[in-house]
């Protein structure tokens, strides 16, 4: 079992790095390495994105050299959920 002072250590260590990672993204300073890395934080903590119309992914997407780029993406008509962390 793992004791509550182990836990709080692995839940500042999960916040930094996900700190440092947005910090990088953000300030436009994130090279290729840094940006699969983020993703990979993303995918292992279950994080799946919303895709909207005309949101970041959906032009993504558009701008890729897919011939029919609607048809490999599901636009959702809701708004993105909050995320909490336990």
């Amino acid at each position: 079992m793992v004791s509550d002072a182990v836990k709080e250590k692995l839940g500042q260590l999960h916040e930094a790095v996900a700190t440092e990672l947005l910090g990088r993204v953000q300030g436009g300073e994130a090279t290729p390495a840094d940006l699969s890395v983020a993703v990979k934080f993303l995918k292992d903590n279950g994080v799946d994105a919303v895709v909207r119309e005309n949101g970041p992914i959906f032009n993504l997407a558009m701008a890729l050299p897919f011939q029919e780029p609607r048809e490999c993406i599901e636009v959702k008509q809701q708004e993105p959920i909050a995320i909490e962390r336990n």
